[in-house]
């Protein structure tokens, strides 16, 4: 199953050499959770790279910030990487906690398993209760990605456990090869960045109905009545006795 089609393009934007040649693009932050070994930064290097690479060193939490285009917005896009060491069933509470500051930070959320280990999926649900946890309204997007879909000798995880996680949970779900499918990668992040800018442009809406002026208080409006007829009535009495 895959997230929504999307028409556009995803294009790196080139920094503007003055301020004054362009709008101030929108911020969205960007999580990308899950356990040791998933893929998490290789998918997003290929995101905003197109290349692929295979072998990275255990992160302690990089961030990555780039100016990009979503279907011709300009987007000041930020993506947390997040540390995933972290895998037995007994700490996944430890591996939640840490990363409880990333959850209020972030404002959009792909929660990744490997489909080759079948205990980074177990972990998916619990990063997903403490999402809602920290973001009750249940607003924030959230994305659940079953990674190296080319290693199919070494499956773990079945395509329909993925998507019973995430009808259960009320999530979109989407299997890629990060190694092998750089549009499946691409298309994951362009929705994520679709979902928050929907989210800024409601919370635009609410805050510019929050600043128009609230009516005059009749009071104010039968003062201010008064005060001109009482004027009038002044400029009228000067005029009889001149």
């Amino acid at each position: 199953m895959r997230p929504p089609t999307m028409s556009g393009h995803f294009l790196l934007a080139p920094i503007p050499e003055s301020s004054s040649d362009y709008l101030l693009p929108k911020d969205i932050k960007l999580a990308v959770l899950g356990a040791g070994r998933v893929g998490k930064s290789a998918m997003i290097v290929r995101f905003l790279t197109k290349r692929f690479i295979g072998d990275y060193e255990p992160n302690t939490g990089k961030l990555y910030s780039r100016l990009v285009y979503v279907e011709g917005d300009q987007l000041s896009l930020q993506i947390q990487d997040t540390p995933g060491g972290v895998q037995a069933q007994d700490n996944l509470s430890q591996m939640v906690d840490s990363l409880s500051k990333c959850m209020q930070w972030a404002e959009g959320f792909l929660l990744v398993y490997s489909i080759t280990d079948y205990e980074s999926y177990q972990s998916i649900r619990p990063l997903y209760q403490q999402i809602r946890k920290v973001h009750p309204d249940g607003k924030v997007p959230v994305i659940i990605v079953g990674n190296k879909g080319d290693l199919l000798h070494a499956r773990q995880v079945q395509t329909h456990e993925g998507l019973q996680l995430a009808n259960e949970l009320g999530s979109l779900f989407l299997e890629i090869s990060t190694s092998e499918n750089y549009e499946d990668v691409c298309d994951v992040f362009q929705h994520l960045c679709k979902e928050v800018s929907k989210l800024h442009s409601l919370s635009g809406e609410r805050r510019r109905a929050s600043i128009i002026p609230r009516p005059r208080s009749p009071n104010m409006q039968d003062l201010k009545r008064r005060f001109r007829q009482a004027l009038s009535s002044k400029v009228k009495a000067s005029s009889a006795l001149g």
